[in-house]
């Protein structure tokens, strides 16, 4: 039986592409020459930590890994901006963490719009995953055209098609 699976993850090494030219943009523009930001990305837990003086740094940070994510075709809403914290002394401190998976609350808004379609394909989540099964790959490529219409909060990837 003819399947998909509809995931949402960010490509690490592209990512990492990204991150680095941001850090190189920040380093080399002139009002950062005497700041003492810091972008660090810990790959484990997927979080990026920001550290600078004041939001006008802040913002331009944020707005060059945005920009350098474009460049590279990776989505900018796979990131989830947390509040800002007061680090030690006038600096400020941002977590952003990347959002990786499809969360329950998400993939049960996905199956649902998929069920209210009328399409015949069945659709069923498994972990951070929602797999799409049919007999006839013209209703998967109906389901792939629905889901790229609507927004669910998340860059979704259409992967391991199979007939």
């Amino acid at each position: 039986m003819p399947s998909f699976d509809i995931v949402s993850k960010v490509d690490s090494q592209t990512f990492d592409n990204a991150m680095n030219n941001a850090k190189k943009e920040i380093l080399n523009r002139y009002d950062f020459s005497s700041s003492k930001s810091t972008i660090d990305h810990d790959k484990k837990t997927n979080v990026i930590t920001i550290v600078t003086e004041d939001d006008m740094r802040l913002k331009a940070i944020t707005d060059a890994i945005i920009s350098k994510m474009i460049k590279q075709n990776l989505d900018a809403s796979s990131l989830d901006f947390g509040k800002e914290q007061y680090a030690s002394g006038n600096m400020i401190r941002k977590e952003v963490s990347i959002k990786e998976g499809i969360d329950k609350e998400t993939a049960k808004k996905i199956v649902a719009k998929i069920k209210a379609s009328g399409s015949k394909a069945q659709a069923s989540i498994m972990d951070d995953q929602v797999r799409v099964q049919s007999k006839n790959i013209d209703d998967l490529q109906a389901v792939i055209a629905l889901c790229r219409k609507e927004d669910f909060g998340q860059p979704l990837q259409y992967i391991n098609m199979r007939s």
